[in-house]
């Protein structure tokens, strides 16, 4: 088994990985981090939890100690891409972590936040810029950023980068870096859009699959349980009260929704924080700060949001709602089992999901376990037996010795009354007169001549 004194990394590097507590590097982290040093392309295959985040970080640094000196102005020597501002600023956290013996300037490229302060960042030149693509994208195009310097590119979480309709912005950024570079690809799930970006952006990389393709890591307990959609709330709440969930995220595939559980949960007495994307970032900060000190047990997030919970104690996943995306359910149980420890993931599965459902088992090569407390082909039977509701209109009987319903009364057409205060135009009716008015007036003036 390979120590972290086996890869070649320098002695600062070393010294801030042994002040964590760590001295086996992962599978990923073990075959990853010789094949950066030694300047190759990385196409990388590899889950949440699994220490990947490291795996590029520590060559990274390995590589910027020995290149010592400040980047000129509006340049950045490595970038790093991720698709949501949690996981971006969580690498960030990961850099300063294992910097904390060498001397290195981060900027974190977000949106949701004032831009000043990143746009000082960059003026200034950082060795690291962790972005997101749509952020990154719009300080180069007003000039606060130019990449033709960078020499290394890191794409992580590339399948939801794909999600989220990244892509060609990733490739514009791409377009904008030297030819001569180091690209690094990470990506849980390998679709064939993502095996086409590799192609084009890496050269002869060397590719590391530590797990088979969106294969859940085998220390989640998994299980299904299948209820009815309205049961859904009710059986929720027993999961997350019952003995041994100790800290739980709850998925939702909406944001309405999200908002929705957490009052829920929160009328049930349980301590929750809710995150997804329209929280401002000022809450989705405060929400995992609370959520990783342990004030709340329970988060609900969406799939986008919940990219960047990076918390090793998460004992219990909960898909309250099933994802469109099969992929972004090996994502989602990924939050727990993390640094080694076991988790449990329950989904809830209603029968309008169970196309849902199928793609998922398809997709992880096998079939989830039954859990506890299905109760599906029951609340059918229930919906069917249900009474129809009552109309609050009186029905419209006809002549077969039932009561008829009183008729209708025509409405009357309302006469517009004449304006006497305008007298009427010459020639012109006035307003008010009729064309009946007129006829009579006509029949009255010809009844002399006929008597005559």
């Amino acid at each position: 088994m390979k120590h972290f004194e086996d890869l070649g990394l320098s002695e600062s590097v070393l010294r801030a990985v042994a002040a964590e507590g760590y001295d086996t590097p992962t599978p990923i982290q073990a075959e990853t981090i010789p094949v950066l040093l030694d300047g190759n392309d990385v196409l990388g295959i590899a889950q949440t939890g699994t220490g990947k985040t490291a795996s590029f970080v520590l060559p990274l640094l390995n590589r910027l100690e020995g290149e010592r000196g400040r980047c000129p102005k509006k340049t950045c020597n490595s970038l790093i891409l991720a698709p949501t501002r949690e996981l971006a600023a969580q690498i960030a956290a990961n850099i300063r972590t294992y910097s904390r013996f060498m001397k290195v300037s981060v900027a974190v490229v977000v949106g949701g936040v004032k831009p000043a302060p990143q746009i000082r960042a960059l003026n200034a030149g950082a060795q690291i810029v962790v972005a997101t693509p749509g952020r990154l994208l719009d300080h180069m195009k007003a000039g606060f950023i130019r990449l033709d310097q960078t020499s290394s590119v890191i794409i992580d979480e590339a399948d939801q980068m794909l999600d989220l309709g990244f892509i060609p912005a990733i490739r514009k950024i791409v377009g904008a870096l030297p030819t001569k570079r180091q690209t690094v690809l990470m990506s849980a799930t390998m679709p064939p859009p993502v095996r086409r970006l590799a192609e084009d952006f890496l050269t002869e990389p060397t590719e590391i699959a530590v797990a088979a393709v969106a294969r859940p890591i085998e220390r989640i307990q998994q299980s299904v349980r299948h209820v009815a959609k309205a049961a859904k709330r009710t059986v929720l709440t027993q999961i997350l009260s019952e003995a041994g969930v100790e800290r739980s995220v709850v998925f939702t595939r909406t944001k309405r929704g999200a908002d929705r559980v957490n009052q829920h949960l929160e009328r049930s007495g349980l301590s929750t924080v809710v995150i997804h994307g329209d929280k401002s970032q000022g809450q989705r900060k405060r929400a995992l700060s609370a959520f990783r000190s342990g004030e709340a047990a329970i988060m609900v997030a969406t799939d986008i949001a919940a990219r960047g919970i990076d918390i090793d104690d998460i004992t219990h996943v909960v898909n309250f709602d099933l994802p469109n995306v099969p992929e972004a359910y090996v994502h989602r149980i990924g939050r727990t089992a993390r640094a080694g420890r076991d988790g449990v993931a329950i989904t809830l599965c209603d029968p309008t999901e169970r196309g849902l459902l199928r793609d998922i088992e398809r997709l992880i090569g096998s079939p989830i376990e039954q859990g506890e407390g299905n109760d599906t082909d029951q609340d059918i039977a229930g919906e069917a037996t249900r009474p129809e509701r009552r109309s609050n209109r009186r029905p419209n009987r006809g002549s077969n010795g039932a009561k008829a319903g009183k008729p209708r009364k025509p409405k009357k057409k309302m006469r517009r009354r004449a304006d006497k205060s305008r007298p009427p135009q010459q020639g012109k009716p006035g307003p008010g007169s009729s064309r009946l008015h007129s006829r009579r007036r006509t029949r009255k003036s010809n009844a002399p001549a006929q008597a005559a």
